[in-house]
């Protein structure tokens, strides 16, 4: 019977467009990315980038009201109706802003665990978005630079950090920069700082699975091929950007990665054929995030829930795998229509997921000395915020003034930076060095809070041309 090599070719294929779809129509050469499985080791400076999509809505999270004061009586003065009694039917949610004991920041009843780790965290309130367009704020957050029309400009902020970082590593993390169900862009760097785009789970362990025998594609085939022969003139032109060379390149990086397995760390459903010490670090992190399907309350997918998601990103940080790892963590605040349940119920399986994460790089020892937590920045955002006031239809609808929460490495803790005003929730006037409302200050952007992640990790950060939010800064 002829052996079944599809399984082995969609492997490698996967993996190969992953790695190098901008290197083979690009002309990025991924030269930079081959690496030896035994030289892993987890990056000095890591960093996190965690979406939710959709638009949230702040009142529920990092910025939200006391609705003992913004009743439905003072709406016509306030412009603002925190909501929070709409939430009862479960009865799980506070009906009052969060303030844990010893906290400067008071949260929304949707943050869930992550209100725990408020002693490691800056939030930034009363951002400028410039944009209620879903694309645009996206794009705009993902880059710090304020799109054209509807396209992004420049590189994702973890393609820019990769760029800066990963010629001065010693140690090479295989998969520097990885972007889980999240657009990525890359203007300026060689193909090292290229994002391995997947859009799930499956496809993240499709991409990193060893490739079991050998390779007959036609493709391939032709494409090897196209060397050292007479070739039409439409074929030249391609090979004269170095299409062939580079996806031989790019083969030989791929082999590389496949090679080292990696995909065995991330199968959390299942230890068979691990070594113990891999199944025993598997087994727990299916306890710390829950992954048991149906069992005890763990009612979390051990794929593609936020939780398995924030254990990815855990996963692939602590292993060495990435450096960077962006991913969307969340979905579903799309919410014109429906109850504020909905809206509260997709927020808190992000922030359960992220409050999880936080503790899980709270308690791992790092190499470098001290826990994962102290090498790791970690920037939480959503594209625009919701209106504060409820539409006819029971839902909200697009709001300019956004919020963000910074955690971890690089800016002062249990803080916040900035305000959104008590009438309208309108974007912060204040003073870029204190965060203190100032008439005389000014409104801060994106841009103002990407620039501020790149200074704070010692990155040149005059691409964002802007000065960073020198109060949110730690050490400051």
């Amino acid at each position: 019977m002829k052996k079944d090599l599809s399984h082995s070719r969609r492997t490698f294929m996967k993996a190969a467009s992953g790695f190098a779809g901008t290197a083979m129509f690009g002309g990025i050469s991924f030269k930079a990315f081959a690496q030896q499985a035994q030289a892993l080791a987890p990056a000095d400076h890591c960093f996190v980038f965690a979406y939710f999509g959709g638009g949230w809505d702040v009142l529920l999270n990092l910025d939200p009201r006391d609705p003992n004061e913004f009743t439905a009586e003072r709406i016509s003065e306030t412009r603002i109706l925190p909501g929070y009694s709409l939430l009862s039917q479960d009865p799980t949610y506070p009906t009052m802003p969060i303030r844990p004991e010893g906290s400067n920041i008071a949260f929304g009843p949707a943050v869930g665990r992550f209100a725990n780790h408020f002693d490691k965290m800056a939030i930034v309130r009363g951002i400028n978005m410039n944009t209620v367009a879903h694309e645009v704020g996206f794009r705009y957050f993902l880059t710090g630079k304020e799109p054209n029309g509807s396209a992004a400009r420049g590189s994702t902020t973890a393609t820019e950090i990769v760029g800066q970082l990963y010629p001065k590593m010693t140690a090479k993390p295989p998969v520097p920069n990885l972007a889980f169900g999240i657009e990525t862009y890359n203007d300026r760097y060689d193909g090292y700082a290229n994002a391995l785009r997947v859009s799930s789970s499956n496809d993240l362990l499709l991409t990193l699975a060893p490739s079991p025998t050998a390779l007959d594609s036609e493709i391939e085939k032709q494409l090897i091929d196209m060397r050292g022969k007479p070739v039409t003139c439409e074929a030249q032109l391609y090979d004269s950007r170095g299409l062939v060379g580079q996806y031989q390149d790019a083969r030989k990086q791929v082999r590389t990665v496949l090679d080292a397995s990696l995909d065995r760390y991330f199968r959390f459903d299942s230890t068979m054929g691990d070594p113990p010490a891999v199944a025993m670090e598997k087994s727990a992190t299916v306890e710390r995030y829950r992954l048991r399907v149906g069992s005890n309350g763990y009612p979390n997918d051990p794929r593609n829930s936020s939780a398995a998601r924030a254990a990815l990103v855990a996963t692939a940080l602590k292993k060495g795998v990435s450096q960077c790892v962006s991913i969307n963590i969340a979905g579903g605040l799309d919410t014109h229509f429906g109850t504020q349940l909905t809206q509260a119920n997709n927020q808190r399986a992000g922030w359960n997921a992220l409050g999880d994460l936080i503790s899980d790089l709270r308690e791992s020892t790092h190499p470098g000395g001290g826990t994962f937590l102290d090498h790791t920045t970690i920037v939480v955002f959503s594209e625009f915020s919701r209106t504060p006031l409820i539409n006819a239809s029971g839902g909200r609808d697009h709001h300019i003034t956004n919020s963000c929460a910074i955690v971890g490495r690089g800016v002062k803790h249990n803080f916040v930076f900035g305000m959104s005003g008590n009438v309208g929730m309108s974007a912060g006037v204040v003073d870029h060095a204190t965060g203190l409302a100032n008439p005389r200050g000014f409104q801060y952007l994106p841009d103002h809070v990407i620039a501020t992640v790149m200074a704070s990790a010692g990155l040149d950060y005059s691409i964002m041309r802007v000065d960073p939010l020198k109060g949110l800064m730690a050490g400051t």
